[in-house]
């Protein structure tokens, strides 16, 4: 079993009419439905109005892979909280960052970069292109799937150059963004997916799921461990020609 857990600053659901309606439960409640519906994951969530974001070590420690969704109060989430899941996932735990969340606290320092981009929110169509067909996240989707309606992202994006690019988005405007981006920080990996505004029902389509639960299994820990250290450690020469000599 993947161990899931779901961050979501649920902020913008709470005041807003619109994000309300599409999201009655939360963004976070709304993608752990159809996470829960798979027999291999399990799944609960936490908000930033929880103890310690509801990210406190214990949580942290029995979670495989951490979804993050925020928008409006990154500054209000605890440097302590976001270096607890940066060394967690140097240790092997995988992070997916949602929409928005490419200026949370601990994508930035996973990144090393500002991770700034251009925007503009105007509900444009937006085409997802799949640049890695045979990468796990895009298995079961087809060249490409449409958004309805999505805020638009554009280049330049200020992150690292992403170990494999698995999206690319394309707006009715003709801007072009990096919309699916694969990392691997010491022992984790991260996946950045661009799709997710909070005012469009970005996470009832059936290709958006069908990415995220992709990108679940594949960020599941390959390798975990207990720390991080330099270790000093003997030389091995058994085995090799001539180490019988003295």
């Amino acid at each position: 079993m993947i161990s899931v857990t779901i961050y979501n600053e649920f902020c913008h659901e709470k005041f807003d009419e619109n994000v309300r309606k599409l999201y009655p439960d939360g963004i976070h409640n709304a993608i752990a439905k159809f996470l829960g519906e798979n027999d291999d994951i399990t799944v609960r969530t936490v908000t930033l109005d929880d103890e310690e974001c509801g990210l406190t070590d214990d949580v942290i420690n029995s979670t495989d892979v951490l979804i993050w969704w925020g928008h409006l109060r990154h500054g209000d989430v605890p440097d302590s909280v976001a270096e607890r899941v940066k060394n967690a996932v140097l240790k092997g735990m995988g992070f997916i960052a949602l929409h928005s969340a490419h200026h949370s606290k601990p994508f930035r320092l996973l990144m090393g970069t500002t991770c700034n981009l251009s925007w503009r929110e105007d509900g444009d169509l937006e085409r997802v292109w799949v640049t890695a067909p045979s990468h796990p996240i895009a298995q079961g989707i087809d060249t490409y799937f449409e958004i309805e309606e999505e805020e638009t992202y554009s280049e330049p994006f200020a992150i690292p150059q992403p170990d494999e690019l698995v999206f690319v988005g394309w707006y009715e405007g003709g801007e072009v963004f990096r919309s699916g981006c694969c990392y691997v920080r010491e022992n984790g990996r991260v996946f950045y997916f661009q799709p997710g505004h909070e005012t469009c029902p970005t996470f009832h389509n059936k290709s958006v799921q069908r990415v995220i639960t992709n990108a679940v299994r594949w960020a599941a820990p390959v390798n975990r461990v207990s720390q991080l250290i330099c270790p000093n450690v003997k030389k091995i020469t058994t085995g090799i020609p001539g180490s019988h000599r003295r």
